[in-house]
């Protein structure tokens, strides 16, 4: 007895908690485990360091952030030495807006404001009913009246003239609202034990995952009208808009088909013991599950899309970053590019990472 009384409780001796600063701690685990990795520490903490004091000296210490109206003498006369903010608040509105009506621009701003807003309440789970969709519904519809116009009173603006950041939260959000749907019937396509489904939607994904995103898009713009009875015309937003879907629904098509086969094969066989059917047996017991295996690789994607949109830039589409490129051709402001390529890569960062950090909270909740 004595012999078993002395032994040590281990989990109690793994609880106990162990002494010391936490912060050096880490810093002692994970940055300073070892001289190598010391050393390495060392060195990139100094080369972050002179770069983050460069950019403070020249965007923001010596930087110019005023300037009279579409005059630059102030910013050349800088020659370098700090960055032209002066530019943003020149070209922002046809940054944001490309070529639409200036007097009417509140029109697109306001439709910016309910994509944002539909994206934060789609984030919030107890909303996660029947009427979050009608609400999207309802906003696309208000959406649309915004951009076209033609009623209550808002003049017409054809799509010629949209541009700028609405056209990309257009392309993006309707090409992964379609695509994703279209991403899961292709990939239960590709499991079905029917010859030609399954035939027919593997075709569909290689031929698709073979070309790039921008070869679709001149199908799209360029042959496609050719298949058209004689006129009859569809507008290329519309074409390209159809050219994202479909390149989205096969990517999609692929993630989700590994995450059905993550499910385990008891999955199935439980769902049909209790009689359910196909439809019914993956959409309340598979396919919940094969979406959580595969959060991460999907917001990838969605990610990746959203950023693929900048391709429409060679059918003509002025999206954000094209207006943006479009707007530093006025010889006053050209040699001060890289300030509009900073502010255009903020706007696709803050969405990108918003878009990352509520996957990593979703997946945790999750688990």
């Amino acid at each position: 007895m004595t012999a078993i009384t002395d032994i040590p409780d281990a989990p109690r001796a793994a609880r106990r908690p162990q002494l010391g600063n936490p912060v050096l701690r880490w810093l002692r685990t994970n940055l300073f485990s070892s001289m190598p990795n010391g050393i390495l520490t060392v060195v990139l903490l100094a080369m972050l360091g002179k770069a983050a004091v460069s950019f403070v000296q020249w965007g923001i210490a010596n930087a110019v952030w005023f300037a009279p109206a579409n005059d630059s003498a102030a910013c050349r006369a800088m020659r370098g030495v700090g960055a032209c903010w002066a530019i943003i608040p020149e070209k922002y509105r046809f940054i944001l807006f490309g070529t639409y009506p200036f007097d009417e621009q509140w029109r697109p701003a306001l439709a910016v404001v309910l994509f944002i807003a539909l994206y934060y309440l789609s984030t919030r789970r107890v909303l996660w009913r029947r009427e979050l969709a009608y609400l999207w519904i309802g906003a696309l519809a208000l959406i649309s009246v915004l951009m076209w116009g033609g009623v209550f009173g808002l003049s017409f603006v054809s799509q010629d003239r949209w541009g700028g950041l609405p056209v990309t939260l257009i392309l993006a959000t309707f090409g992964l609202a379609f695509g994703f749907p279209l991403g899961i019937l292709v990939a239960l396509g590709r499991r079905s034990k029917l010859p030609a489904i399954r035939s027919l939607c593997v075709f569909y994904v290689e031929l698709i995952r073979g070309v790039p995103l921008v070869s679709l898009l001149f199908m799209a713009s360029v042959m496609f009208p050719l298949f058209m009875p004689a006129g009859f015309n569809i507008d290329k937003l519309l074409r390209a808009q159809i050219a994202i879907i479909l390149f989205a629904g096969a990517y999609l098509a692929e993630v989700i088909r590994g995450g059905l086969q993550a499910v385990p094969r008891g999955q199935y066989e439980a769902a049909d013991a209790l009689g359910l059917s196909y439809w019914r047996k993956h959409r309340l017991i598979v396919l919940p599950q094969a979406i959580r295996h595969v959060i991460p690789p999907l917001v990838n994607t969605f990610i990746a899309f959203f950023k693929d949109t900048s391709l429409v830039l060679i059918i003509g589409i002025f999206d954000l970053l094209t207006t943006a490129k479009t707007a530093i051709i006025d010889p006053a402001w050209q040699q001060f590019s890289v300030e509009v390529y900073i502010f255009v890569a903020a706007i696709y960062f803050a969405f990108c990472f918003a878009m990352s950090r509520y996957s990593r909270s979703l997946e945790a909740t999750r688990r």
